[in-house]
């Protein structure tokens, strides 16, 4: 494992070329198919319909939905569905990088896109018309897969505010580091591996509710991105089904750890 001040220098220094695998393992010791350590809280806002936190690695990402509620402004509102709204934002404290500044930014404002849809994918809107549901996510701590970490956390903040859906979908981070596929990218191989692919699917039949990619991978190994994906997925649902168990038994607040 590398040590901190290693880890240091390479969040600092130069784009020059960095030792992401060390003996077959990565950096931070771990294998290329293994999730960082995942632990789930609900219900941790009482102000809110519904809440959630989510500590994924060095991330710590936090969830808030308000709603149903009637839609504001009204021209805005649907007879058929629901509206929903999503943000994104990144606490100015979260990372080194230049992402993490006060206020939306272009990064922020797309994110908040993609993760919208992908949660109107599985949101039964059609039960709440002329209605709008919020979804405030707001990035305390970066350390690579903000993105996938704030899916997870909008799902189980949206189940714990009793809004109906056809699953709660799960997100993790594939990647390319020295020619080998891995899952659940850090920061470092974020920055300095060849290729990320977050992905979001549902848990029960595998459909794929968020895609992108940055850098070039093969078919063989888009495939295999998928296959680490869909293989650690149980996992990280099961810590989302429990954290809202544990939140209902105890009256709020309760977490589940995974990994």
């Amino acid at each position: 494992m590398v040590n901190d001040e290693h880890i240091e220098a390479m969040e600092v220094g130069s784009h020059a070329e960095v030792k992401l695998l060390v003996n077959g393992r990565r950096i931070d010791g771990r294998a290329l198919d293994e999730l960082r350590p995942i632990k789930i809280q609900a219900g941790i806002l009482h102000k809110a319909n519904g809440s959630a936190f989510v500590e994924w690695g060095g991330n710590k990402v936090l969830a808030a939905v308000y709603g149903p509620r009637v839609c504001l402004p009204k021209r805005a509102s649907s007879p058929h569905r629901a509206k929903l709204s999503c943000r994104y934002l990144m606490s100015p404290f979260a990372s080194k990088d230049e992402h993490g500044r006060a206020g939306p930014n272009r990064r922020s404002i797309e994110l908040s896109m993609v993760l919208r849809q992908a949660l109107e994918n599985v949101v039964m809107l059609e039960m709440y018309p002329q209605s709008m549901i919020e979804v405030f996510i707001e990035v305390l701590q970066a350390s690579g897969g903000t993105r996938c970490a704030s899916l997870v956390a909008a799902s189980v903040a949206l189940a714990n505010a009793g809004i109906p859906m056809r699953d709660m979908p799960v997100a993790v981070a594939a990647g390319k580091i020295e020619d080998m596929i891995c899952l659940d990218v850090g920061k470092e191989e974020d920055n300095f591996g060849q290729a990320d692919v977050p992905i979001g699917l549902v848990p029960r039949n595998n459909d794929i509710v968020l895609l992108q990619m940055d850098g070039r991978l093969t078919k063989a190994e888009i495939m295999k991105s998928l296959d680490y994906v869909e293989k650690s997925a149980p996992a990280i649902h099961d810590a989302q089904v429990k954290a809202l168990q544990n939140a209902y038994q105890i009256g709020g607040g309760a977490e589940e750890e995974e990994g």
